[in-house]
């Protein structure tokens, strides 16, 4: 029991130190993602993304980038180009790009993986939409295209059409910045479940979880070197884990670091990152948008790419030399979380800000209300459950019963 309590409070500490790393890193993703989304509007990106044409999907690629990395906006802001007209390639461009290439999920990863990782993500995003639109033009039956369009049109959000003023007089003026600080909200009041879960998740499992366990999942996780089956079986695994882990692509970068911390190879941890688009909540959105033959179709074309993106990724760094060595990865239990230091002054830079960005918005419009969603719901009540985990957690070395 005493061992028990001792590695509760090691879980805990763990989740609030990989928060505490990684606070600053949200926190200036979602402001410069705030001020795009106000300033670049849906209408204008509609305008620009027609068929597959080249221009068409690098339009689609680049909003993605200056968008929200929420899994979930990013599904209804897919749905909403799909329906007005977008090509289904632009828009799953978007899509993907949306989870893979934005700003604030790279500074997450250089935060907790390193270069090599970030470098990862980006070329990876990039792959991943040009394997989309190949595997896409080779398989899509048309008659399929057509219905899941029609299906999407039939609920839209009543706010798509919305045209903001030109973003030269937005950018200068209040009320663009108060859409800036409400959008800002916003974006954490989207994520905050998925976050909360997913650090609470990746605390509990590295303290817990032996190194054992991901020794027999991942085969040849450890080793240094790995056979081409061994790699492709760690990017087959990466999905299948990422599936059931309910857990967008901000949460899940935590719990990636404890796969590459625990010797899982770079595509294995690749495959996984890139598998925020084919976890269940997703699959069931998606049915939703478009009917589940579609739903199904999107999510065996997202599987297809994700495993080649992560083996030619991995490969591709091999020949070049530049594949990290999980080996000398710092454990994740171990690190030195909470010191006067450039983190410390960043967090409190962030902390003030959003503080007052939510004061705005409660002035100004009120706090965002919560969501009858079934989903929703159970992804509050874990996220609240995990609240109390670790308020627990990190008090019971005050109340004396921890130690050896």
């Amino acid at each position: 029991m005493q061992q028990f309590l001792n590695t509760w409070n090691e879980a805990a500490t763990t989740t609030a130190g990989l928060f505490w790393m990684a606070f600053w890193a949200f926190g200036l993703g979602y402001l410069i993602s705030s001020m795009i989304q106000v300033f670049v509007t849906r209408e204008r990106m509609k305008k620009s993304m027609g068929d597959a044409g080249a221009s068409s999907v690098g339009f689609g690629a680049f909003f993605g980038f200056i968008s929200s990395s929420c899994s979930f906006a990013a599904l209804a802001t897919t749905r909403s180009l799909f329906a007005k007209g977008a090509g289904l390639v632009p828009s799953l461009a978007f899509l993907l790009a949306s989870t893979n290439l934005v700003i604030e999920l790279g500074i997450v990863i250089a935060v907790f993986l390193g270069w090599q990782f970030v470098v990862g993500e980006y070329a990876g995003g990039i792959l991943l939409i040009l394997l989309m639109w190949l595997v896409v033009k080779l398989t899509l039956p048309r008659k399929l295209s057509e219905s899941a369009r029609d299906q999407a049109r039939k609920a839209i959000d009543s706010d798509t059409d919305e045209e903001a003023p030109d973003w030269k007089e937005l950018i200068q003026s209040r009320d663009g910045w108060q859409r800036v600080a409400s959008r800002y909200v916003m974006e954490w009041h989207m994520v905050w479940k998925d976050v909360t879960i997913g650090f609470t998740v990746a605390g509990i499992i590295a303290a817990f979880v032996p190194r054992s366990f991901f020794e027999a999942l991942f085969i040849g996780s450890g080793q240094a070197q790995l056979t081409f089956w061994e790699v492709l079986l760690q990017s087959l695994i990466g999905p299948v884990a990422a599936f059931f882990t309910f857990i967008g692509s901000m949460g899940n970068i935590p719990l990636a670091a404890v796969l590459y911390e625990n010797g899982v190879s770079f595509a294995g941890v690749m495959a996984f990152i890139f598998s925020d688009l084919v976890v269940l909540p997703v699959l069931r959105i998606q049915a939703q948008y478009y009917g589940w033959r579609m739903a199904l179709y999107i999510l065996g074309v997202f599987l297809v790419i994700l495993v080649i993106s992560a083996l030619l990724l991995h490969y591709g760094l091999a020949a070049f030399g530049m594949l990290p060595d999980s080996s000398s990865a710092r454990s994740v239990t171990d690190r030195e979380f909470f010191a006067f230091d450039y983190t410390f002054v960043l967090n409190v830079a962030f902390i003030t800000v959003s503080t007052a960005f939510l004061i705005w918005r409660w002035k100004a419009r009120g706090l965002p209300g919560g969501s009858d969603k079934v989903s929703d719901k159970i992804l509050f009540a874990l996220a609240i459950g995990g609240f109390l985990w670790l308020g627990i957690g990190l008090t019971l070395p005050l109340a004396g019963i921890t130690g050896s």
